[in-house]
């Protein structure tokens, strides 16, 4: 523990300049296993007063005397600059080149770093092999440690890491070092969030009695999603509390051993007005709607780090530093193969940087990248009506989320139209396009 927390004892402390009252004090304090400033500043004001026999005022700057103690120091730029420099090294390389070089040397030591991107993109890929990576020897770029693996997903896989391991470094690998890798992996599932906070919170033993250099969490978003989410009338306040205190923990956990902290999150889709330069056909989810990162512009801020992983074409995909404290808006092109992810030669490129909490991500269309936009004619014209009675509904929508109610964003008419009675519709439309593969269509349904 550092030098200026709860844990220094008080015989440390000068409680007081008269040194017979300071001998007195610790006496009484010692006599009742009173021994560190936690100690002491966990008792009530009055049980001290029965304890030392002290007046209130001496036992209030006895105190405050602990909490000055206690308090953390600031530190000098230069001072935090002899700190990283005395560590063997300040980033953790991730084996991509490119990427290392544009991230100065890989990702930074004693940080968080999000990687984020719709399903199927390589977030746990790119977590096993971060895994791989951080159990090698530091004479091959690795950290030489243990990893622990926080999975609310269930979605880690003991063959992937070892298929990874042993295509990527064949050489290295044979079966003693794969049977030590394995061992070196500690996965630890969660299914709640009570559970996963509490992991948290006794993480620190773990991580020294193992030798742990890296601590992965895949992924933040999931339970958080489930336990408080609108449907279920939790309130969005405690959702908030949640991540501050679970990113609060991994900040301290980072820093206090100087390890990187890798988590993954989801995406989700966002409704209104976006920024023009980053509307395209991949990551527009509707008239005004965009697909984005989840958690939201709070959860945003308590990273350090934030990758984005998203479907370019085919089997390529794409990675954009969203966020970095060291790196400009780049992109890079890679794809997934048995020895993990594999970065195309292509190089960096560049992009539009925005708040990476509006940063739209690209998605992939179950029938193609277009945008699919269908004119819908609701009504049936009787005597006396002209056609430009007839509303018309302009769905926008694009395939590749978990459901259908999350694929459309609808604009119409309010006197023509309502919620109640476009849901249903939708969720037809969206059948016959996926059983038919439409990409472009003229639907007539009466009114009824």
């Amino acid at each position: 523990m550092a030098e200026n927390d709860s844990s220094k004892r008080c015989i440390r402390i000068e409680l007081s300049p008269d040194e017979e009252l300071q001998r007195n004090v610790l006496e009484r304090l010692s006599k009742n296993n009173i021994h560190t400033c936690k100690d002491l500043l966990s008792c009530h004001i009055l049980e001290l007063l029965k304890l030392t026999g002290l007046g209130y005022y001496k036992i209030r700057n006895v105190i405050d005397k602990c909490c000055e103690a206690c308090a953390a120091q600031p530190i000098t730029g230069y001072e935090l600059l002899k700190m990283r420099e005395e560590r063997h090294s300040n980033f953790f390389p991730l084996s991509l080149l490119d990427l290392d070089e544009v991230l100065h040397g890989g990702l930074p030591m004693g940080t968080i770093t999000e990687i984020t991107g719709p399903s199927g993109c390589g977030k746990t890929q790119f977590c096993v092999m971060l895994s791989v990576l951080a159990t090698l020897p530091t004479s091959m770029g690795g950290l030489e440690g243990a990893v622990i693996y926080l999975d609310t997903e269930s979605a880690f896989s003991a063959e992937r890491l070892v298929e990874v391991a042993r295509t990527r470094f064949p050489q290295y690998y044979t079966d003693e070092q794969l049977l030590h890798l394995s061992s070196q992996v500690f996965v630890d599932t969660h299914q709640t969030c009570n559970s996963l906070i509490k992991r948290l919170e006794t993480l620190e033993e773990l991580i020294i009695s193992k030798k742990v250099k890296l601590v992965i969490l895949d992924s933040v978003a999931s339970l958080v999603r489930k336990e408080y989410s609108s449907g279920m009338g939790r309130n969005m306040a405690e959702r908030t509390n949640f991540l501050s205190k679970q990113a609060a923990i991994l900040k301290y956990l980072a820093e206090v051993f100087s390890i990187p902290v890798v988590v993954t999150n989801q995406i989700t889709t966002r409704f209104g007005i976006s920024e023009p330069e980053q509307m395209d056909e991949g990551s527009f989810g509707g008239d005004g709607g965009y697909v984005t990162a989840a958690l939201g512009n709070t959860w945003s801020h308590c990273v350090n780090t934030r990758l984005i992983l998203q479907y370019l074409d085919g089997a390529r995909r794409q990675v954009l530093v969203a966020k970095s404290p060291v790196a400009p808006f780049t992109t890079f092109i890679y794809t997934i193969q048995d020895c993990g992810i594999v970065q195309e030669a292509a190089g960096a490129g560049h992009y539009s940087g925005t708040d990476p909490s509006n940063q739209h991500i690209q998605v992939r269309s179950a029938i193609g990248r277009e945008l699919i936009t269908l004119n819908i004619y609701f009504g049936s014209l009787t005597a006396g009506q002209k056609s430009s009675d007839v509303s018309i509904l302009t769905v926008s929508y694009l395939l590749g989320f978990k459901k259908l109610t999350d694929l459309f964003y609808v604009k119409t008419s309010p006197q023509k139209m309502n919620e109640s009675f476009s849901r249903p519709v939708i969720w037809h439309l969206g059948q016959f396009l996926t059983e038919h593969r439409c990409k472009r269509g003229l639907i007539s349904i009466p009114w009824s």
